[in-house]
């Protein structure tokens, strides 16, 4: 298991258990559950969790945000709910009627998953194009050529990306899917470049004939040629077809061939349609959507832009910005740009000086905490953390912050700001903006301006009009102090944790991992093991035995929370060496063997047995005591200091 394991396994409890969970996938910064029953789940405790900002029900998900480090804590839930991490389930999507709802599940579904390379090669492709503007690295040249290639790949032939998410979606075999985006994207069918394609479509529109388009043939049927590289919509719309397809050979097919027959009808029925009937109305329809958009966006640029731009943060919180990625990505793919999406840019930049300017001016300390990692956070481009965690709470500041993006994408408007490349966030999205034609900056002065515009008004307002909560009036800080005079800590309300095991006491901060090191799981001590047995520390039940055993947790009859975890990352054996003697529910008493382990195997594996044992409930106390490094203490590994409200 990972560093974040203990909220992992929080998440789990308060969602209503794993048997809760219809599906799981996961974004840049949120948890994006499907489950059976959302009354089951318990908002509140979840909201209040260390390492969750919020908790949203949108798009017919249950929505936890976690932050930049969501992927680590999803792996620790499919790991201790026993989910593929590519496992997706169908029952969530019939319970989702709302027909917004789905298609924007659909479209999450399918993105989702190569977002985040999409921005890594998109990275890599505008600093090339940056490099080659100023001349550093020259356009035909070789280490150009591989560059170009490492960043490009992806987009070329995003219809065989698409296809294995789409295939993954939809319920069809992954790799008929991929078979699908590679058939489009075989050089022999791409006769036409796509504006020699689409020239029916324009001179229609212009009012003249008809052109003639460049045909195929297939059994002297005529087909569209079409170049499918770097398209979107075709493929999706062929995969859903293909699933749909797998289902009814799946039911004709006799079983002793249903192994290469279903496949086989679903792929060649599938791809047949898709070039004839579904490939061309399809680019025609989603060049029709384009021109449409761009139709309105050019009766006011700077309205349009104002718009996006001051609602993006909404659209963000409810999920609903999914249904636009679509748009982004069609209009790079047939325009060569997308102006379109481009006035969100400077969102981003107006949260995070909003945040900045809260950094300032607060004297609040937990509210400081928060804003210094949620501004580097926004900087790079991702704003979850800032937008749940501080602006929206704090309400004024989140109003400030669509103001100055609206202003911002006003100017973008305005200024036709222009992405050339997908991928990229936040800083990194500046190189998207050189133009690969003639490789000037003038497109990237206009997005750095945007920018500027965006934090210089979102910070001045910010520091002009927000009022800091520790700015309080004399009589509230008189009642402030009486209230925290009311909390007495009673010296006869203790309860001791006996040492579970022989062998050298240490401080957690000679655990060689950050998580336990640092205190962020839980307050307590280690010891360094000289017998592998566990013994229980405390009257109580047993709340957790990890599917791997190396990690137990018990919880004492008063409600304290102990994990015992058996040396560092040795979830790695997955149970090799471990012999767990209890279950989860046993009632046990102080000195019960809960497990048995063998040092001496574990360690010759490489690793480390030095066992924290912590408490991961300590908010609720007044004090943990280490009284396991007194040279005077013989049973007592920490001792609990409670308190009560009188």
């Amino acid at each position: 298991m990972g560093k974040y394991e203990p909220l992992a396994k929080e998440i789990i409890k308060n969602i209503g258990g794993k048997e809760n969970i219809s599906s799981l996938t996961h974004c840049v910064t949120r948890l994006r559950f499907y489950l059976k029953d959302e009354s089951k789940a318990n908002d509140e405790v979840i909201k209040k969790m260390d390492g969750v900002v919020t908790v949203l029900k949108s798009a017919g998900q249950y929505q936890v945000v976690i932050g930049n480090h969501v992927g680590l804590v999803f792996e620790d839930i499919c790991k201790l709910a026993g989910i593929s991490m590519e496992s997706r389930n169908d029952e969530s999507e019939k319970k989702n009627t709302n027909l917004l709802n789905r298609a924007i599940d659909v479209i999450s579904g399918i993105f989702q998953p190569l977002l985040g390379v999409m921005t890594a090669v998109g990275i890599i492709k505008g600093l090339l194009a940056m490099c080659s503007s100023m001349g550093w690295i020259m356009s035909g040249t070789g280490t150009y050529e591989i560059l170009n290639a490492i960043a490009d790949a992806m987009f070329m032939y995003l219809p065989v990306v698409l296809g294995y998410t789409a295939a993954k979606k939809f319920d069809l075999k992954p790799f008929v899917g991929l078979i699908i985006g590679l058939a489009l994207c075989y050089p022999a069918v791409q006769k036409s470049n796509l504006s020699a394609t689409l020239q029916p479509l324009y001179t229609l529109f212009d009012g003249t004939m008809f052109a003639s388009p460049v045909y195929m043939e297939f059994f002297n049927i005529p087909i569209i040629s079409i170049d499918y590289t770097s398209t979107v919509i075709p493929v999706i719309l062929i995969c859903y077809l293909a699933s749909k397809l797998q289902k009814l050979f799946r039911k004709v097919v006799p079983e002793m061939i249903r192994f290469f027959g279903e496949p086989m009808l679903t792929i060649l029925f599938s791809l047949i349609i898709g070039f004839i009937v579904i490939g061309p109305i399809a680019t025609y329809a989603s060049t029709l959507v384009t021109n449409a958009i761009l139709y309105v966006r050019d009766l006011s640029p700077m309205l349009s832009g104002a718009i996006v731009g001051g609602f993006w943060q909404i659209l963000v919180i409810f999920g609903i910005h999914w249904g636009l990625i679509p748009v982004y990505i069609n209009n790079v793919s047939t325009l060569g740009y997308d102006n379109v999406m481009m006035p969100f840019f400077g969102t981003t930049f107006a949260t995070t000086a909003v945040v900045i300017a809260i950094l300032i001016k607060t004297k609040d300390k937990k509210l400081k905490e928060l804003c210094l990692p949620a501004a580097v956070s926004g900087i790079f481009g991702v704003t979850e953390p800032a937008i749940y965690g501080i602006v929206l709470p704090l309400k004024k500041p989140f109003i400030i912050s669509c103001i100055s993006s609206a202003v911002a994408g006003a100017f973008f408007g305005f200024a036709n700001l222009r992405e050339f490349i997908m991928g990229g966030l936040g800083i990194f999205e500046f190189p998207a903006m050189i133009d690969p034609a003639t490789g000037s900056m003038d497109n990237v002065i206009v997005g750095v301006i945007g920018a500027v515009i965006a934090m210089v008004l979102g910070f001045v307002l910010t520091i002009t009009l927000f009022k800091d909560k520790e700015e309080v009036t004399e009589d509230n800080q008189k009642k402030s102090e009486s209230n925290e005079s009311e909390i007495k800590v009673f010296s006869s309300e203790k309860e001791s944790i006996k040492i579970p095991m022989e062998g050298e006491i240490l401080p957690l901060s000679e655990v060689p991992d950050d998580a336990f090191s640092t205190g962020i799981i839980g307050k307590g001590l280690a010891i360094k093991p000289d017998k592998g047995i566990l013994k229980s520390p405390v009257k109580g039940t047993i709340a957790t035995v990890f599917p791997t055993y190396h990690a137990i947790g018990i919880t004492s009859e008063s409600g304290v929370e102990i994990l015992i975890h058996v040396g560092m990352d040795t979830v790695q054996l997955e149970g090799k060496y471990f012999e767990p003697k209890v279950k989860v529910g046993d009632s046990v008493n102080i000195g019960d063997e809960l497990l048995k382990f063998d040092i001496k195997e574990i360690e010759e594996a490489g690793y480390p047995t030095i066992t924290p044992v912590v408490v991961t409930n300590y908010d609720d106390y007044f004090e943990i005591v280490e009284v396991g490094l007194s040279e005077n203490n013989n049973d007592d590994l920490l001792t609990i200091i409670k308190k009560e409200r009188v």
